[in-house]
């Protein structure tokens, strides 16, 4: 059977001063799909993942979701439906669980649901963290703590695209494996797909279904 196309983008370029990083670059992403980018450093694959979510638009090129352009969606809803999690996230203050629950204010999230306590305790059990979690200070959070509650932040509102920049750079192994696991499961539960960087490449070998090499 054949997989809904989600994300597509066509001919894409972007210059990062008087140098250019690519040019006539596609890409397609179908429901399932887990897209590893593969590249030197300095190719521009957070560019890339910043340029799909529309925060660093390029030079050139064209963009469709579901078929309609960016400017039918219009950028906030896009942006939502197109996630992307920053290899550094940064934390409000107050609780794990103030920062879980403040986004769900902002008016691109209304209709899509509300916070769930149940289903983000589903997911800290399969990451092994106990529900605990929740009361920590987020400001005082280390590294990979941080990792996770972006993690639980995006996953919650079920983007259409998650687009991950180093998720589990600040991981231990097993830590990492559990990510892995989830992020497995949730694609599976709806059309929705990921595009990964990773600097581990035996993570891109065990978790991308297919891969995209940018050329310097």
């Amino acid at each position: 059977m054949d997989r809904p196309q989600l994300l597509s983008a066509a001919g894409l370029e972007r210059r990062l001063g008087d140098r250019l990083l690519w040019s006539q670059l596609d890409l397609a992403l179908a429901g399932g799909d887990r897209l590893g980018l593969v590249a030197p450093s300095g190719a521009g694959k957070t560019l890339l993942l910043r340029t799909l979510a529309l925060l660093d638009p390029p030079e050139a090129g064209t963009f469709h979701l579901l078929g309609r352009s960016p400017a039918a969606w219009g950028l906030p809803r896009w942006r939502a439906m197109v996630l992307y999690l920053a290899q550094r996230p940064v934390a409000g203050g107050g609780t794990v669980a103030a920062n879980l629950r403040a986004p769900w204010r902002f008016r691109e999230r209304r209709g899509q649901g509300s916070w769930s306590h149940g289903r983000i305790t589903g997911w800290l059990a399969a990451l092994g963290r106990d529900p605990s979690f929740l009361d920590y200070d987020a400001e005082r959070l280390s590294g990979g703590e941080l990792q996770l509650l972006a993690l639980l932040r995006g996953l919650q509102f079920d983007p259409t695209v998650l687009l991950l920049d180093e998720p589990t750079a600040s991981l231990d192994g097993a830590t990492t494996a559990a990510v892995e696991a989830l992020l497995s499961d949730w694609l599976a539960a709806g059309a929705r797909a990921c595009v990964l960087i990773s600097h581990d490449g035996e993570q891109i070998e065990r978790f991308a279904t297919r891969t995209l090499e940018l050329q310097r």
